[in-house]
């Protein structure tokens, strides 16, 4: 039985986009989405009342390593799941770990059984595996879980690549069997999505999407992307991706982008994307506007008493200045990360209902071409 289904309901002819709705056991979600990320079961700043009712977000994505270590997926199966524990109504998806793990260098031990680490926080000794990643997630009870892969950094050798590249193989297929066998007995649906890996290099981005393919699993996903690469080829691997990928599953472009960005993943079919720009971005200060961005510790908004978006209307758009945002931040103030963080969020969000809409309306080739415009503009 599939864990999550998904529909295509429209079509770009002249890009690969496409509209459709992500059907979880928490709602059902429209496509192209993006997701706010809430590492520690929390988008900083801003409470679940916030996002769920204000900004309508249907899914965020939660970090698994970081709630292994802190508080612990065995707490989080006692207290209820991820969903209670953080009092949170509509869909999560969790990462494996994988990227924070790979990313700690001198703290982790490749190994082909899995990875041993040293927790960041206390240096305590862990391993994650293929399947105790998939039993963590399933403590937390994920909607959608991600399995164990490694994320090499920019750049590696072909050779390199193509190693690690079949070691996220062995382990998906590992991670697959131990789902299909865990989720078989459970009463509540938990999908899980395969991560395509490759680095930088065509040829073993189409190897890895051919071998996970096998595995027939309710979406996939596309890894090692915004890992120092330049943007033109973080696309080109997406797209190289998503061409063998099912039409009929979701696919996730991990980590993704800048505004700008959103609609060109969208349109190598991409439909769904995470990242955390706009809350860590807002928090220091780098607001993200339908006019461009706006630093807002700058001097020149000291005394601007109009909007920071005149064409948005959230909270802080419609009651706040940029002269009152620029004091918050000058003073330290949390509101000022409360208020700047619910803006850009909503500026993700607000792109991404653009991005449905042309869509549905046929007119996502005008709109891609509007903001490729703007872009070179501001650039």
């Amino acid at each position: 039985m599939a864990q999550i289904t998904f529909e295509v309901l429209a079509e770009c002819k002249e890009t690969r986009a496409r509209a459709g709705i992500l059907h979880t056991p928490h709602g059902d979600i429209e496509t192209p989405v993006f997701m706010p990320v809430g590492t520690q079961a929390t988008v900083k700043g801003l409470t679940q009342r916030d996002l769920a009712e204000d900004l309508e977000v249907g899914i965020l994505l939660a970090n698994t390593y970081h709630l292994f270590l802190r508080p612990g997926h065995e707490l989080i199966r006692a207290m209820g799941g991820l969903h209670r524990f953080m009092s949170w109504p509509n869909a999560i998806l969790t990462d494996s770990g994988g990227f924070q793990v790979f990313s700690l260098s001198g703290l982790r031990k490749i190994e082909e059984d899995g990875v041993i680490f040293q927790s960041h926080i206390d240096g305590s000794p862990h391993r994650f595996t293929p399947e105790s990643t998939v039993d963590v997630q399933l403590a937390y009870g994920s909607d959608i879980l991600m399995v164990l892969d490694e994320c090499p950094e920019y750049p590696v050798s072909h050779e390199y690549a193509r190693e690690s590249m079949h070691r996220t193989v062995r382990w998906a297929r590992r991670a697959a069997a131990h789902h299909r066998a865990r989720v078989a007995a459970m009463p509540t649906r938990h999908a899980l999505f395969p991560i395509v890996q490759g680095s930088m290099f065509g040829d073993l981005r189409r190897e890895c999407a051919l071998a996970l393919l096998e595995l027939d699993t309710d979406g996939y996903a596309i890894g090692g992307l915004s890992v120092g690469e330049p943007r033109p080829l973080s696309l080109e691997m997406a797209e190289a991706t998503a061409d063998i990928l099912p039409r009929s599953r979701p696919r996730y472009a991990m980590g993704v982008g800048m505004p700008a960005e959103l609609p060109e993943y969208v349109a190598r079919g991409v439909d769904m994307m995470d990242c955390v720009l706009p809350s860590r971005n807002a928090r220091n200060g780098y607001l993200f506007t339908s006019e461009g961005r706006v630093i807002i510790k700058h001097a020149r908004y000291r005394d601007d008493a109009g909007p920071l978006d005149p064409n948005c209307s959230c909270y802080t758009c419609t009651h706040y200045s940029r002269a009152y945002l620029r004091h918050l931040f000058q003073a330290g103030e949390i509101l000022y990360s409360v208020l700047a963080t619910r803006h850009n969020i909503r500026r993700y969000l607000d792109i991404m209902r653009e991005i449905r809409q042309a869509i549905r309306l046929g007119k996502f080739p005008e709109y891609l071409k509007c903001v490729r415009s703007s872009s070179e503009e501001a650039g």
